[in-house]
């Protein structure tokens, strides 16, 4: 089997049935302690102090200037809050909570090491996992960012529902020892593994961006159009939500550049490279930040931030190579 047909069906597998997707990219942190809710309300976007045992959310964290610190997502355990985070900003997160730890009943729990993370997604996600594992409730009735607690082989497990592709998804968190027994488990019951090319495939086809990649710590969270899953606009205070709600109510929501999907070329040559410029009239008017094949539409599209006056669909713009770039409404699938 040719390297393309595998990664041929993966993709299918994603789009029609489900498939393992790794999630090495991601890392862990874990408070523990009476007010590890209330701290976290006071740092983040989203209302964590809304939150109940199985419950969780999508949530950013910013510098007072309303740039990104990261974005992550907030699993509560009933006894715990689990911090997803990227795995590369892990230990400048812990960091910085822990120099955010005054008086408070919060502690930082180190797991490193301790657990894998597994991820499963596509539209039949639920009923693979259901066939691989022991759960103590119905998988696909959890919330985006719910979970519940499990047993695989003997081992304890985590299983929260995830959307990090834009596609129906969960993640799988047990003990490492017992990793390698639960993806054979999972490929027994008919879950194929894709490479990463396939996953970031369908996230781009989704539009949903990546911190590191479509978001960095010069992003404001209404340049990437997170603001419907990360932002709560009822709760208290947060750091950095006077520009979030300076640019909302005062500025009107404008924006100097926003984040947009890009349909590239005519189909032939090589994928442009990450990074390239866009321009319009010979101007330099934004970059790309993900670019991938799609197998659905057979075209080379795109992620990238353009200026905001030309950020409606149809919109026609170049590479700096001479590529054309049209501004295309996202989801593209």
């Amino acid at each position: 089997m040719t390297e393309n047909s595998i990664a041929a069906g993966g993709y299918r597998a994603l789009r029609e049935a489900a498939a393992t997707v790794d999630r090495s990219a991601l890392a862990r942190i874990v408070l523990s302690g009476a007010d590890r809710r209330s701290l976290l309300q006071g740092l983040l976007t989203n209302d964590i102090e809304a939150l109940t045992a199985g419950t969780g959310c999508y949530a950013a964290w910013l510098t007072p200037q309303g740039r990104m610190i990261t974005d992550l997502a907030v699993l509560e355990l009933g006894d715990r809050s689990m911090l997803l985070v990227p795995a590369d900003r892990r230990d400048a997160i812990s960091a910085r909570l822990d120099q955010s730890i005054f008086s408070e009943d919060v502690t930082i729990e180190d797991e490193a090491g301790l657990y894998d993370q597994i991820g499963v997604d596509g539209p039949r996600a639920a009923a693979a996992i259901s066939r691989a594992i022991s759960t103590s409730g119905a998988v696909e009735s959890l919330p985006v960012y719910g979970s519940m607690r499990c047993e695989s082989r003997n081992a304890s497990a985590i299983v929260a529902r995830t959307d990090w592709l834009g596609i129906p998804g969960y993640d799988i968190l047990i003990e490492t020892p017992c990793a390698a027994g639960l993806r054979e488990a999972l490929a027994q019951a008919g879950v194929p593994a894709v490479p990463d090319d396939v996953a970031q495939a369908v996230r781009v086809e989704s539009g949903r961006p990546l911190f590191g990649v479509d978001m960095d710590e010069h992003t404001i969270p209404l340049e990437a159009g997170i603001e419907d899953r990360a932002i709560s606009f009822s709760k208290g205070c947060y750091v950095g939500q006077e520009v979030i709600i300076r640019v909302l109510h005062r500025g009107g929501g404008r924006i100097a550049r926003r984040l947009v999907g890009l349909t590239l070329g005519d189909g032939s040559g090589a994928p442009p490279a990450r990074g390239q410029a866009l321009t319009a009239d010979g101007r330099d008017v934004g970059r790309l930040t993900s670019v991938v094949h799609s197998p659905a539409l057979d075209r080379d599209i795109a992620l990238g931030y353009v200026a905001r006056e030309l950020s409606e669909p149809g919109t026609a713009l170049q590479l700096a190579s001479g590529v054309s770039a049209l501004v295309t409404e996202l989801p593209f699938i």
